[in-house]
């Protein structure tokens, strides 16, 4: 398949007659269900992981199972809540999460079809969390900012009856297919196993082949990951692509250099190219582990977003880009490619701050390695 930007990009005005305009070709793809839009929440963690599970499912039994994405996310507000009135306000509290949330949440509360859980309310369409996370917030706020008394025994219930109220009541039975399951027998009909994926990134400042606590505000539950060489850690995604594997993507998306419009996310070798690599193919920056690092350490790479990586397309001239799905939704006014990102490997290099995979997906080098 061949995708080319010349006609969008002569509306915008941005091409010279010199200029190579991409050109994709399809390398390759794994089989996923299609873009969908997370609204108005800040849940792409759920959203990114559902996906990355869909396609696993896929993998596994060849079945085609619309996730429910808001089933982790209602079983998992509960342990953010606790997380931050235990510790007495000291840490964070906000829609934010990793992969690794959703795979605890597999593990302990099994999976659940959209059919059976959709986390909307009466005759809501879209997902909506802005008075959620306020009336939230301002509860676990509440419960913390008491000096003096003790905490109230009230505030799990509490708790729970709020998230009842906004994204509906936890499944403990439902039907698929015709069959009865219960949140954990579904989950074992998926043949998804949570003790199969782990986590892994590449920063230098850590010792490799080993797991550590990546302190970013969205790691509340201290979720580790394994540290393994830059290069080896491109390696891990080129493996577990041309195995059959998928990955969940956790990265920076704050660049300029990052478009959904026009698709595309790139580091260009001169900042002067940054407007122009959005629709020519552009020189980009070498990126070393030492200047990785030192863009993580000075809050130039953050933990933004988390997406699905689902294949790899080429331009022209053969440079590869790493095909990502996003939760955006489809509106061509608003996202092109259908809503996946074409992404060099100088910005996954950057910018990725870890992926998940089952660790079937590593090659036997990096299993070994890492004594799995």
């Amino acid at each position: 398949m061949k995708i080319t930007y010349t006609g969008i990009l002569l509306a915008f005005g941005m091409v010279s007659l010199n200029a190579q305009n991409y050109e994709f070709q399809e390398v390759t793809n794994i089989e996923c269900l299609p873009v969908i839009s997370q609204d108005r929440t800040g849940t792409c963690w759920s959203y990114s992981t559902s996906s990355f599970l869909e396609s696993e499912i896929i993998r596994l039994t060849g079945k085609h199972i619309d996730l429910s994405e808001m089933y982790q996310v209602r079983t998992t507000y509960p342990k953010k809540a606790a997380n931050y009135i235990m510790r007495q306000g000291k840490a964070q509290f906000s829609e934010g999460g990793l992969n690794h949330d959703v795979i605890n949440s597999v593990a302990e509360y099994g999976l659940v079809p959209l059919s059976a859980y959709t986390g909307l309310t009466e005759n809501e369409k879209i997902h909506n969390h802005a008075e959620l996370v306020a009336v939230l917030e301002a509860m676990v706020k509440t419960y913390v900012d008491n000096p003096g008394k003790q905490l109230s025994t009230k505030w799990k219930a509490a708790v729970n009856n709020v998230l009842d109220a906004y994204l509906g009541e936890i499944p403990t039975e439902f039907k698929f297919d015709g069959k009865s399951y219960t949140p954990s027998g579904f989950r074992d009909m998926t043949k998804i196993k949570a003790e199969n994926y782990v986590t892994i990134t590449s920063f230098a400042n850590q010792k490799n082949y080993l797991p550590f606590v990546l302190n970013i505000p969205d790691n509340f539950s201290n979720g580790s990951m394994y540290n393994v060489p830059l290069e080896e850690f491109i390696a891990v995604i080129d493996n577990a692509l041309e195995s059959g594997f998928s990955l969940a993507l956790d990265a920076d998306v704050s660049e300029p250099t990052f478009s959904a419009k026009y698709g595309v996310a790139f580091i260009p070798e001169n900042d002067a190219d940054a407007k122009t690599g959005l629709a020519e193919i552009i020189t980009e920056k070498k990126i070393t582990p030492e200047f990785r690092l030192q863009e993580f350490e000075n809050f130039n790479t953050t933990d933004d977003h988390l997406m699905h990586i689902v294949g790899k397309v080429k331009d022209q001239k053969g440079n590869i880009y790493y095909k990502v799905k996003n939760s955006w939704g489809t509106d061509e006014k608003r996202v092109s490619n259908g809503g996946y990102i074409y992404m060099s490997v100088p910005y996954m290099k950057l910018k990725a701050i870890s992926v998940l995979v089952h660790k079937d997906g590593l090659n036997k080098k990096t299993k070994k390695n890492l004594n799995l």
